[in-house]
Formats: C-alpha cells, sequence, structure tokens
C-alpha cells in the first residue's frame, strides 16, 4: 500500500510537469488570439500594475519637480552673480575705453596694433590628405586679401592666408606641422610674456610656442594671444591656453604647449583679418645705427 501511494505520487508529479510544459509551450507560441484565463490573468496584472504604477509615478515626479526647482534656484543665483560681474566689467570698460581715448587724443596717436577690417569667408575646398594643413576659401585678390594675413572663427585664430589667387586663397592652419609658420605671441600674466608658435605637435593637438626667455615665469592656464609685433596680425586675437611649461635642451629657453581655443576641424565660415595699416619700417633702427 505505501509504495502504491509513493508510485501514484510519482505519477501525478510527471503528469503536472507535462501538462506545466505544455502549457508553457502553449503559451508562448504566436498566437493572433489568446484564451480568456490568459486575458483574464492579463487583465488582472495589468490593472494592479496601473494601480500602483500611477501613485509611484506621481511620486517620482513630485521629487524630480522639487529637484529641478532647487537645480534653477542654485543656477539663478549664479547667473545673477555673473550678470553682476558683466555689469561691472562692462563699465570699467567703457572707462578704459574713453581714458584710451583722451590719452590717444593727447599724444595725437592713432595707430592701433588691436585694429583691424574683417573679410568674411567661406571654405571651399580641403583636401583629406592635407585635412591638418590646409584649405581653401572664397575670398581673393579683389576682396582685399593678401598673404600672411591672419585668419579667425568666432572662437580664435586659426591660420593665416599662405597663397593668394584672383577670386579664392589657400589657408595653412596652426595645426600645419611647418615649424616654419611662425606667428608672434604673447602670453598673458602678472608680466605679459612674448613667444613665437613655431609648429604643432600631433599627438597632444597642442601648439608650440618657442623663444620664451628662461628668466620668465609663464604659469599654466595662462591665455596666449597675438602680440602684434609681427607686423601682419593684430594684437589680441585669442590664440589659447597654456598647458604645459617645458626647457629646453640647453635651457636657454622655454617652449610652451598651448592647446588652441579654435576648432580647427569643422570649418565651414571663417574671417580673414585686414590689419589697418600701421607704418612699420624695421631697416629705420639699423640706418639710424649706421649714420651714428
Amino acid at each position: 500500500m505505501p509504495r502504491f501511494f509513493l508510485n501514484k505520487r510519482l505519477i501525478i508529479l510527471l503528469v503536472s510537469i507535462i501538462v506545466l510544459v505544455a502549457l508553457i509551450g502553449y503559451s508562448v507560441r504566436e498566437r493572433e488570439n489568446i484564451s480568456w484565463p490568459e486575458q483574464f490573468v492579463g487583465d488582472i496584472v495589468g490593472f494592479g500594475q496601473s494601480l500602483v504604477s500611477k501613485p509611484v509615478g506621481a511620486v517620482a515626479g513630485f521629487v524630480e519637480n522639487v529637484k529641478d526647482l532647487q537645480n534653477t534656484y542654485t543656477e539663478n543665483k549664479k547667473l545673477k552673480s555673473r550678470l553682476e560681474e558683466l555689469v561691472k566689467l562692462e563699465t570699467m570698460v567703457k572707462d578704459l575705453e574713453k581714458d584710451n581715448d583722451e590719452l590717444r587724443s593727447i599724444l595725437d596717436k592713432q595707430e592701433n596694433l588691436r585694429d583691424f577690417n574683417p573679410v568674411q569667408a567661406t571654405v571651399i575646398a580641403r583636401n583629406p590628405s592635407q585635412w591638418d594643413d590646409l584649405l581653401v576659401i572664397d575670398k581673393g585678390k579683389v576682396q582685399g586679401v593678401q598673404a600672411n594675413m591672419a585668419v579667425i572663427t568666432s572662437q580664435g585664430l586659426i591660420g593665416k592666408v599662405k597663397s593668394v589667387k584672383q577670386f579664392s586663397s589657400t589657408i595653412e592652419l596652426l595645426s600645419n606641422k611647418n615649424p616654419n609658420n611662425r606667428i608672434s605671441a604673447l602670453i598673458q600674466g602678472e608680466e605679459n610674456v612674448i613667444g613665437s608658435i613655431e609648429g604643432y605637435d600631433m599627438e597632444r593637438d597642442q601648439l608650440l610656442v618657442k623663444r620664451i626667455p628662461n628668466d620668465m615665469k609663464v604659469e599654466k592656464g595662462s591665455k596666449v594671444i597675438t602680440s602684434g609685433l609681427g607686423g601682419v596680425f593684430p594684437k589680441g586675437l585669442p590664440i589659447g591656453e597654456v598647458k604645459e611649461i617645458v626647457p629646453d635642451q640647453y635651457g636657454l629657453t622655454q617652449t610652451a604647449y598651448v592647446e588652441p581655443i579654435a576648432d580647427m576641424y569643422h570649418l565651414e565660415h571663417v574671417i580673414v583679418v585686414d590689419r589697418s595699416k600701421v607704418s612699420i619700417d624695421l631697416e629705420e633702427p639699423a640706418e639710424a645705427e649706421g649714420e651714428e
């Protein structure tokens, strides 16, 4: 008798497993219509989920709204403080401009190293094999473009005019590895430092500003602009930010690694900088010395 019950239980267990597997197989197969028990169970589960999800969603939305309000309040405080700083800076700039104009009128000095006329241009060609070196714009001699003029975007300096045709020009980018592509640069700080952009480090994607005197202190994070002393570029065009300073192999000068501020990869619209005419005669000092 006990063996019979044991066998009966085993048979019931096996039959239950077979029925369960059959039901699973039946439920997972592709069907256009489902049975009413499945519909009933699905409706009950869905109704229960909707009852739970709505209040949970409402609470989650309320918490998110509170966080958004807190973030908005914090951002508003920051923006207000920045607006106050901008108002102060604007006032200072106006005062400095007024003082500058008055001093210039007293000295009867009209030239300014920062003055330039912008020439809007569009990039019309770029060689894939020289993507980091050259591009072609749709402005040339007819529009007043000349060789060695600076070329910028809304962000900052990207290069200079290499060659000019009647209606187009070729631009040599700062990312060009040509060490002879030299541009006079000024590193801003407590004491401004003059250097020369000579080459580009492709591994770091940074400019090399060389010829920095070894006794001049340059801080990491200092801003770099054009110096205006090269005779072609105006002063004050943004170039980049100093990331590292290293001495040269002889220890006589330093080299600054500068991260460009402008994106030189995605270029569509650029500005050729036509510097206002400034009388520069580098031969005059030598002649004066010879006469003396």
